[in-house]
């Protein structure tokens, strides 16, 4: 365990009504780029939430690296847009932390240097709620690197994004990546996200595969992940996951998006 950035041992966790997820075994490595794929509901979020270390699991060991720095980015659909802050100061606030201390010449300078990084140069002072859905995302991409992160963490980074957005995202996580940047993520987007990354996680309850998209992605591992037949199609050199229906194959709601 101790080469790892943070490791599960058959852990458990739940919320008092049974188990969320159950027996579960996995390892973020330095040079990680890796997405936990699976159905909502499935447990992905506590997964997450039990690696980071809010929430306590049930049973099961944890290790993470002393004094290792993650960066987290929420889902978007828990952020108040309406709040009356500017890009600058979304991103400062993380800076600012835990104390709310005065921002140093240093720490400005830092903070636009993080958000002109990922893109948005020119909205430093524009209120969030006037950014595009793939500008707001990258806002709190910046956030969590203005804490200099050792491990990137994002939970569902492409949900409620049109196909240019995910597209722009997976570039942008890319290239951090190749700085770098470990970065874990959660995803039910398989064609659209997932199959893009180095190594997927399929995880439902308990992680069900582990490895890349060409040697996880198949009928038996997406049938066990999301309870239904699936067809697996290579175009390009990728896999592409379709929804099986008798004699026939329909994409799924994620490729149709990529389509």
């Amino acid at each position: 365990m101790g080469p790892s950035l943070i490791a599960l041992e058959h852990v458990g966790c739940g919320y008092g009504a049974g188990p969320v997820i159950e027996d579960v075994s996995i390892a973020i490595e330095p040079g990680d780029f890796v997405g936990i794929v699976g159905p909502s509901g499935s447990g992905k979020t506590t997964a997450l939430r039990v690696m980071l270390g809010t929430v306590a699991p049930t049973y099961g060991e944890i290790w993470r690296r002393p004094g290792l720095r993650i960066g987290y980015v929420p889902q978007v659909e828990t952020i108040d847009w309406s709040f009356p802050v500017t890009v600058f100061d979304v991103v400062a606030m993380s800076i600012a932390r835990p104390r709310f201390r005065r921002l140093t010449a240093d720490d400005r300078s830092r903070v636009r240097a993080v958000i002109d990084r990922i893109g948005l140069q020119g909205v430093h002072d524009r209120h969030i709620s006037k950014l595009s859905g793939g500008q707001q995302q990258r806002v709190f991409i910046a956030r969590a690197l203005a804490q200099r992160p050792e491990l990137l963490v994002l939970d569902e980074p492409a949900s409620g994004v049109d196909v240019a957005t995910r597209h722009e995202l997976l570039h942008l996580l890319a290239d951090l990546h190749h700085d770098g940047l470990p970065i874990l993520l959660t995803t039910h987007d398989i064609n659209g996200l997932a199959a893009h990354l180095p190594r997927l996680v399929c995880f439902n309850r308990t992680v069900i595969a582990d490895g890349p998209p060409e040697r996880v992605l198949h009928p038996y591992v997406l049938e066990r992940t999301y309870g239904a037949p699936m067809d697996v199609l290579q175009h390009g050199g990728m896999p592409v996951v379709l929804e099986h229906r008798g004699h026939g194959a329909h994409v799924t709601r994620s490729a149709e998006r990529t389509a």
